[in-house]
């Protein structure tokens, strides 16, 4: 028996917002592994055995599967949003490069909606030139490399989107990314808030640097700054296509 691994984004939150590959995917696996409120979306089943597993063991939830598609299993890896924005995907190929015996198992990368993009169209159309996303988390990279990144892409004039940028863990690297922030752009550039974006207690708040305050985040929000065209349209946000 052939086993394969299928590692699939679930969107942003939404149920409407997972794809039909996904879904029809899902429906295949024998096992479904992931972090816990992930998993948790996946309705139980006869015949289908759930891996919850908490957060920062993703190697050992990428051998996890690779190990179990070696028995003949069909695993479904699942991660919120896309599969290969700062999820399980990189995680999944990072394993096989550490255990090559499983370079030949059937891998397949589904892609999902990303927070990123839920929240841009929730806004409007901020990242409509150029654009960016960094994960401000600290836990696999130094601040550092983080800082120098956010310098470099404001003074590109990208449109930047940031993932995991407040935790009760790291409470002050927001802090210092909105310093950076208004330092490389200024006080005026527009900055959204979206928190729990297709959720049914999704919040989207849109203020200028100058008003922007770190509590305004957390683990459940998306942050998306503007370039130095985006602009207020009535209640949306939007960056025009044409450079600036």
């Amino acid at each position: 028996m052939t086993g394969w691994v299928a590692i699939a984004g679930l969107g942003p939150g939404d149920d409407a917002l997972v794809t039909p590959e996904v879904t029809e995917t899902l429906a295949q696996a024998t096992d479904i592994i992931g972090y816990i409120p992930y998993v948790a979306r996946v309705a139980p089943r006869a015949g289908l055995n759930l891996h919850p597993t908490d957060n920062r063991v993703e190697l050992d939830r990428a051998l996890h599967a690779l190990q179990l598609a070696a028995g003949g299993a069909r695993v479904v890896v699942v991660s919120s949003g896309d599969p290969g924005v700062f999820a399980m995907a990189s995680a999944v190929f990072e394993a096989i490069e550490a255990h090559p015996e499983f370079t030949e198992t059937d891998i397949r990368v589904l892609p999902g909606i990303t927070a990123m993009l839920a929240a841009a169209a929730a806004t409007g159309a901020p990242l409509g030139h150029d654009f960016c996303a960094i994960n401000l988390s600290d836990n696999l990279k130094p601040w550092e490399v983080i800082e120098h990144r956010l310098r470099m892409a404001a003074r590109g004039d990208f449109a930047m989107a940031f993932y995991n940028p407040r935790s009760k863990s790291r409470p002050h690297g927001f802090e210092k990314t909105l310093d950076v922030l208004r330092e490389e752009c200024g006080p005026d550039r527009l900055i959204t808030f979206a928190r729990a974006v297709s959720k049914p207690d999704q919040k989207l708040v849109t203020v200028t640097l100058a008003d922007a305050t770190p509590e305004m985040a957390d683990m459940q929000t998306v942050v998306i700054v503007g370039n130095s065209a985006t602009k207020f349209i009535g209640r949306y946000v939007y960056t025009p296509r044409s450079a600036s």
